[in-house]
This record gives C-alpha cells, sequence and structure tokens, in this order.
C-alpha cells in the first residue's frame, strides 16, 4: 500500500474498447497503474511492474480525465495495472464515483480489497493464487491458459470462487500465441456450457 492514497503511480489512461473478458467490446475509459510482483513469465504489460518508473497522480485528476472520456462514449472505468490492490483504491473510488460511471476492476487478488467496485475479474495466477476474499467477491472469473496444469487451477479456482454469493462468469482465455492453451480452452468450453471463451480481441484490432 502507497502512504498517500490520494496520489498514485500512473502508467497511462486511455480511452478504448475493453478487448477481453465478459465485457469485451464496449467503451472504457482504462486508467493502468504501476506496481506489480506477481511477475507473470507472460505478461505483456511488463513495463507497469516498477511503480518507481512512473508519476504520482492525483485521484482527483483521473477523475477529471474520466469524466471527459464518459462525456466522449465511454461505458465504464477500468482499473487495471500491473497489480492495482498493490495500492489503496479507497480515494480513486470515492473520486469517480460522482463521475457516474461504474467502475471495474481487474486484479490477480493477490492483496487485499480497497475501494469499492460494480465489477471485479479476478484473474488468478497458479503460481500466486489469490485470496479466498478476493474469490468469492469476484464478479468475473477469468484464468489464462497455457498448459493442462492451468485448466486444473482454473477449475479449483471456480469451484472455490462459487462458495460466494456471486457466482462469477467463468472464462478460459488462452495465453498469447499459446497453441496448446487455444486448444485446451477451446475443448473445455465446447464441454462444458458454464464457461466461456475470452479472446484479446484488441490485439487482433490494434488498439490499445
Amino acid at each position: 500500500m502507497i502512504a498517500n492514497p490520494g496520489l498514485l503511480p500512473v502508467v497511462e489512461t486511455f480511452h478504448s474498447l475493453q478487448g477481453e473478458g465478459i465485457h469485451g467490446g464496449r467503451s472504457a475509459f482504462f486508467i493502468r497503474l504501476a506496481g506489480c510482483n506477481v511477475a507473470c513469465s507472460w505478461c505483456d504489460t511488463k513495463h507497469s511492474w516498477p511503480s518507481e518508473a512512473h508519476p504520482q497522480r492525483p485521484a482527483e485528476h483521473l477523475a477529471a480525465e474520466a469524466r471527459s472520456a464518459a462525456q466522449a462514449g465511454a461505458a465504464f472505468v477500468v482499473i487495471t495495472g500491473g497489480e492495482p490492490l498493490h495500492h489503496n483504491l479507497d480515494c480513486l473510488c470515492t473520486s469517480l464515483k460522482p463521475v457516474g460511471l461504474p467502475i471495474h476492476l481487474e486484479t490477480s487478488g493477490v492483496d487485499q480489497l480497497s475501494g469499492c467496485f460494480d465489477w471485479i475479474c479476478l484473474s488468478p495466477k497458479r503460481h500466486r493464487p489469490p485470496s479466498q476474499a478476493l474469490l468469492t467477491a469476484c464478479n468475473e472469473l477469468k484464468v489464462v491458459v497455457h498448459e493442462a496444469a492451468d485448466l486444473e487451477f482454473a477449475v479449483a479456482m471456480a469451484a472455490a470462487a462459487n462458495r460466494g454469493k456471486n457466482k462469477p462468469v467463468l472464462m478460459l482465455q488462452p495465453g498469447a500465441d499459446s497453441k496448446a492453451g487455444s486448444s485446451i480452452a477451446i475443448n473445455y468450453v465446447m464441454a462444458h456450457p458454464a464457461w466461456r471463451l475470452s479472446l484479446q480481441t484488441h490485439k487482433w484490432l490494434g488498439v490499445r
């Protein structure tokens, strides 16, 4: 957690389409926070890992940008990273609430939940499993699959998540450029209708 929750290290902000998950294809305003010690080998935003490499910005400035994005058509705000829950998000969510857009969180679930969200997308990692609190709080469980062990992990995470009241949407997402992951995910979703396939469509489209 950072000392001043009103200031957060920000990699970038941008208005684009949500590229993956259940809200894929919708207009969204993204706030990408810096800092991550989960260190996934396949991460496509490794530049976001060091917090000290990115400027600290006031929450109210980020909210002002979100308001402009809302006027331009953004349907919701996405707080992502890095790992956003390395930071206390109470102040940011409080600043964003008057904007009037639903607030979404993308997290691996390794830290304590802070902030107030309309949608939590939990993407747990096998080498750093999430807390049970995040599993039972999430609205969407999205597991990246590269190999059979990832699928086994996904099934275990779904069982744990379903103990909560939310009963999250279950999604498998093939790892980037992973033919094995694609085959495993597709075959499993075809045989298990409770699951859906998530694809990184923004990469295909060439948008952020």
